[in-house]
């Protein structure tokens, strides 16, 4: 990188919360927040939000008639982005940039709308512009009042890290000195969960665990999907309020040999991890917060990767979908959060069925994975 790139907020709905301490609480037990949810059609294990969240969440929604007939992902990524700018400090006259991404978009709208078109042979005047992917990044901007540009995009589970990305780019081409970035995801429904079924991926465990996320010993594919969303705030150079730096970001895709898989050795991992920890030493990092989805293959192609790349020295590995869910599009912002708590804490975070590890003595760069269908791999490394 041309410079360092500061990370002066962050702000995220998850299962887990959405105030930093009440998420470092529940990071610090060994409990999860995954249980059993009746959808229309079928139930299935999830990490819904707290119902607290959803109060808030639905009183944004009656805010302003025309948020009313917004899709959740679309209000996720308002809430957030407004608690991350205030948090930064950022107004309306900054004219930052914004992109948030999600993995699927409007899902329950979208399911809405087209059970309608079955039934009646025609849909909503809203149908269209509600949900397209594009209208979450310009609500956003909408709210914010911000002038600067707006993106929205789709890479699957690397979506929000992607988002990251292009910030970054923006920032060090020099076209702007603040960006906000994040991922948003609402994809709790019947047909959500019925391709994640389809796929033979998804957890059927009722056991104390049910994500097995870095269990590499499991014999079943565990993954469980949750919902929420994350926006964090960019700025260039050494800012004094910085809660972390970006020192170096990765990225690489993997020729397709199937929809859903990556490589038995997850190439795109092992490229993606070089390039952000170029000009630094693989043993100055102290932590890695993998992707790992709970998926047989997905946590082991990975781990081979980590263990490529930094041989006989591997850092201390942990993950959080095994506590919150796979969160898709959302993730890997969920994912630097968790790796921001452990710099600021320094403490690790452990995975309590994983395999044991040495936590390092002091925690100063941490490298955060996320990658999607198709081999879209994203490495990031934050330092303090």
């Amino acid at each position: 990188m041309k410079e360092p790139v500061s990370i002066t907020s962050i702000a995220s709905i998850s299962a887990l919360g959405t105030t930093p301490e009440e998420i470092w609480e529940q990071y610090l037990n060994d409990n999860h927040s995954i249980a059993e949810k009746q959808f229309d059609q079928t139930s299935a294990l999830v990490a819904e939000l707290p119902s607290s969240l959803k109060k808030e969440i639905k009183k944004l929604k009656g805010s302003d008639t025309k948020y009313k007939k917004l899709d959740d992902s679309v209000l996720y990524a308002i809430y957030v982005s407004r608690e991350a700018v205030k948090e930064a400090g950022w107004n309306s006259n900054d004219d930052f940039g914004v992109n948030i991404g999600s993995s699927r978009g409007a899902t329950r709208l979208f399911e809405k709308y087209h059970q309608e078109f079955l039934k009646n042979n025609k849909t909503a005047t809203l149908a269209s512009p509600t949900t397209t992917l594009g209208n979450i990044a310009s609500w956003v901007a909408h709210d914010l009042q911000t002038k600067g540009p707006e993106i929205s995009h789709s890479i699957t589970c690397s979506t929000a890290l992607h988002a990251l990305l292009n910030g970054v780019a923006w920032i060090q081409a020099g076209l702007t000195d603040k960006f906000l970035v994040g991922g948003s995801e609402a994809s709790l429904t019947d047909f959500t969960i019925a391709q994640m079924n389809a796929m033979k991926i998804y957890s059927k465990q009722k056991t104390s665990y049910p994500c097995r996320a870095f269990d590499l010993e499991k014999k079943k594919n565990t993954m469980v999907l949750g919902e929420g969303a994350s926006s964090i705030c960019l700025e260039r150079g050494n800012s004094p309020k910085a809660i972390a730096k970006i020192e170096g970001i990765g990225y690489a895709t993997e020729i397709l040999e199937h929809n859903i898989s990556i490589s038995a050795e997850a190439e795109c991992f092992q490229r993606s991890m070089k390039m952000a920890l170029e000009g630094v030493d693989p043993k100055e990092v102290d932590a890695i917060v993998m992707h790992a989805p709970g998926t047989i293959q997905g946590d082991l192609s990975e781990y081979k990767a980590i263990s490529s790349v930094f041989c006989n020295k591997i850092p201390f590995l942990t993950t959080n979908k095994w506590k919150l869910g796979h969160t898709f599009g959302a993730s890997g912002l969920l994912s630097l959060e968790l790796a921001i708590f452990m710099l600021q804490k320094q403490q690790t975070i452990a995975v309590p069925f994983a395999m044991k590890q040495h936590p390092p003595k002091k925690i100063n760069k941490i490298l955060v994975n996320a990658v999607g269908f198709g081999g879209n791999a994203v490495s990031v490394l934050l330092s303090k």
